[in-house]
């Protein structure tokens, strides 16, 4: 034994076991498991998912808030929920009394029995959207959206209630989700394409609003056509940003499928 090691044997000191890599080893001197590939697959997913949340923070920050919220009233009696989305609604009596509260309120909640829905849309429409001009652009157009739309809806409501075409009760009505909001972000995210296809998105996106609004002729149908206008007007927050060319992303698409085959 060299005297080196008797110093350590004296000392009740072990001598150092592992590779010259530094890999972790157990008391008994067996190396440590490492990570198996399936959990560096799901620390990479991780990763990802953290990383893609984060470009759009604003977007799934408002759908965590839909999820809870869609949970929460899933479990309320009827007649309490209700009760609950007619006070946080953008009505004309809601909004003669408390205007900025129901204005935030008001687009925390949904009617729509299925949250799967609204994950769809937020991926179609939001997400994009700020991912691409920025969450405080993104939000000003949204806020601007949900805000102007209501208005001028409800100013239709006010309208056909004073020439008496709706009844007065009208005045209370339910007005909560965030469809105005979506469309906004719609409107905004036609100047994603290039030219030609912008002006197509545009023309179908507002004629097949507008014949809602000639058919079904509902406050609704107003606000609708009204925030995607208003999302429209923004058209200053898509100057210097990238553009999708649709031709281009399917071949782009068509390449890399072949390329896996």
């Amino acid at each position: 034994m060299s005297q080196h090691q008797h110093r350590h044997r004296q000392a009740g000191e072990e001598p150092a076991t592992g590779s010259a890599t530094g890999s972790a080893t157990r008391p008994g001197g067996t190396p440590s498991p490492r990570p198996t590939g399936t959990r560096a697959r799901l620390r990479a997913a991780r990763h990802w998912v953290g990383a893609w949340v984060a470009t759009a923070p604003g977007s799934y920050i408002w759908l965590l808030i839909l999820t809870v919220t869609a949970l929460q009233f899933a479990q309320l009696p009827k007649r309490t929920a209700n009760v609950v989305l007619r006070v946080d609604s953008t009505n004309l009596s809601e909004l003669f009394h408390h205007p900025v509260a129901v204005f935030i309120l008001s687009a925390l909640w949904t009617q729509t029995p299925s949250l799967l829905s609204y994950i769809v849309l937020f991926h179609l429409s939001h997400i994009p959207v700020e991912r691409w001009v920025g969450t405080a652009r993104w939000l000003i157009t949204v806020a601007s959206a949900h805000v102007g739309a209501t208005l001028i809806s409800q100013g239709t409501v006010w309208l056909a209630i004073r020439w008496g075409a709706d009844p007065a009760h009208m005045a209370h009505t339910l007005d909560v989700g965030v469809s105005y909001g979506l469309a906004g972000a719609a409107g905004l995210l036609g100047y994603r394409f290039t030219r030609p296809w912008r002006w197509v998105y545009f023309v179908v996106a507002l004629g097949y609003l507008a014949a809602k609004v000639a058919t079904g002729q509902t406050f609704t149908d107003v606000g609708h056509l009204s925030a995607l206008v208003i999302g429209m007007l923004f058209y200053r927050f898509a100057r210097g940003r990238p553009l999708w060319d649709p031709p281009q992303l399917v071949r782009a698409l068509v390449t890399r499928a072949r390329a896996r085959h």
